[in-house]
Order: structure tokens, then C-alpha cells, then sequence
């Protein structure tokens, strides 16, 4: 019988949040991971809660050397994280010109105009793209909102995914080093 790669939904945990979808990249097997790569890449850009990390724990037994595998999986989710990024980046242009969006984050419970004015503008403002694709090597800090942040200060299509593929390269690599480095010392 030919696999897929997707899991049986009965296997799938909590279909009503998020954690379906980090457990199907988690589980995705075959070529058809790294289409589920993208996707999941895509969607953490602009719109899913969590962390980018979890792609490299996909199993997709390619028949590849594990080294190869890796470079997919790291080329193929920064691609996907960049195209999610521009989505992110025109939803942020279009709130920038939008004062109803700008007037109701300063009114929420939480100011993320006032936080991202503090933390990120100081980073954009000194080290521009260069300053996003950095935050993005931040592992396990969710990358939705430096995108946003970024989205709504800069303005350059092109820069901007490519700083988004960058900063998505460095942070999977990142993490492969400190948890290789831990690994090695245990």
C-alpha cells in the first residue's frame, strides 16, 4: 500500500486548537512532508500560534542521507516562511494605513504598538533587514510577531522575504546546533 505521509485523523490530538497541525508536520512521512513542511511554514508566518522548530522533527524518510534531508527541510520551510512573510507584509502595509487597526491595538489589553515601538522599531530602525532576519534566528520565540512588527515599519517586498528567508534558515540552523550541542553533552 502507498503512503502519503498524512496520519489518520483518529490519530490526530486536539482538532479544535492548533496542535493538529504541529502533530501532522511532526508525523509527516514521504515527499509529501515537505509539501506539509511548506504549508505549516506558510501558516506559522502570518497566522499560526507556536514556533517554526517543530519542522525539523518531521521523520520524512526520503531515502536521502540524513544531512540532505535536513538542507530540504530547512530550504523548504524558510521558502514557505518567506511567501507567508509577504502575506504578512501586505496585511501590515494595508495597517499601516488603516488608523481603525492602529487606534484599536493601542486600546487592547495588551499594547503591541507600544511593545513593538520599544523592542523592534530600536532593532529596524539600527539594523534593518539585517535587524528582522536576526530576530528571526531567535529559536522558540514565536516569529509572528517580529513579521508584524517588521510588516508594518518596512517597506520593501523583495528585502523583506528575503530577510524572512534568511532569519527562517538561521533559526532552524540555530536550533540544530543547540540541540546538537546539548545532545553531545549528555
Amino acid at each position: 500500500m502507498y503512503s502519503v505521509g498524512l496520519p489518520l485523523l483518529a490519530e490526530i490530538p486536539g482538532l479544535g486548537s492548533f496542535e493538529w497541525i504541529q502533530y501532522v508536520v511532526e508525523t509527516a512521512t514521504g515527499w509529501v512532508g515537505l509539501a506539509i513542511i511548506f504549508v505549516y511554514s506558510f501558516l506559522i508566518a502570518f497566522a499560526l500560534p507556536g514556533v517554526s522548530e517543530v519542522v525539523l522533527a518531521a521523520p520524512l524518510n526520503l531515502g536521502l542521507p540524513e544531512w540532505l534531508k535536513l538542507t530540504l527541510i530547512i530550504f523548504v520551510s524558510g521558502v514557505g516562511k518567506a511567501a507567508g512573510s509577504l502575506l504578512a507584509f501586505h496585511i501590515g502595509q494595508e495597517a499601516k494605513e488603516s488608523g481603525i487597526i492602529i487606534d484599536a491595538l493601542r486600546r487592547s489589553r495588551f499594547d503591541v504598538i507600544e511593545w513593538s515601538e520599544k523592542n523592534t522599531v530600536k532593532i529596524a530602525q539600527k539594523w534593518g533587514y539585517l535587524g528582522m532576519a536576526l530576530a528571526l534566528c531567535v529559536p522558540f520565540f514565536p516569529d509572528t510577531i517580529s513579521i508584524y512588527a517588521f510588516a508594518v515599519l518596512e517597506e520593501d517586498y523583495a528585502k523583506f522575504a528575503l530577510a524572512s528567508f534568511v532569519g527562517s534558515v538561521g533559526r532552524l540552523l540555530v536550533t540544530l546546533f543547540l540541540v546538537g550541542s546539548t545532545v553531545m553533552l549528555i
